[in-house]
């Protein structure tokens, strides 16, 4: 999901997590059903069934993570029909110019670039973790060269 930016894969486990009422990993359909009321866009059984259908990639009829991430990708394409209730979940996530006006559009505007410029910030973290990690190892094999030096005047 090189799409998103970390923050927002953060921002969408904390949501997933949230409404994983059974703690068990997946969201089913009741789940689905109050996560869908607490965002205020209740759907019908035959709507929710219909929700997971779609992205349920091992047909066992319950959201994992990564087909919750599925719907938001979705979403992005512009994959999800306008009266669906996926389009409606991806939709709770944004910005409606028509309800935040102009000031809005230009939050989402400024939210977007931001995203843009988080991705490449997301290379620069991933970068920093990789010159650590580099940084970590140079550091134990001097440790252990040191140690091996003090073991072998021991062992004279």
């Amino acid at each position: 999901f090189r799409e998103f930016s970390r923050r927002q894969l953060r921002d969408m486990e904390r949501l997933f997590r949230q409404y994983d009422a059974g703690k068990d990993g997946f969201i089913d359909l009741m789940e689905l059903k109050l996560m869908m009321e607490k965002l205020g866009a209740p759907q019908t059984h035959l709507g929710l069934k219909n929700m997971i259908k779609e992205v349920d990639e091992d047909l066992d009829s319950k959201l994992s993570f990564r087909e919750f991430l599925l719907i938001f990708r979705k979403a992005a394409a512009g994959e999800l029909q306008e009266d669906s209730g996926l389009h409606a979940l991806a939709r709770l996530s944004e910005i409606d110019v028509s309800t935040e006006g102009v000031k809005g559009a230009k939050n989402f505007f400024e939210a977007k670039a931001q995203a843009i410029n988080e991705a490449s910030r997301f290379e620069e973290e991933i970068k920093a973790e990789q010159e650590e990690k580099k940084k970590q190892a140079e550091e134990l094999k001097q440790r252990k060269a040191a140690f091996k030096e003090l073991q072998s005047t021991f062992t004279q």
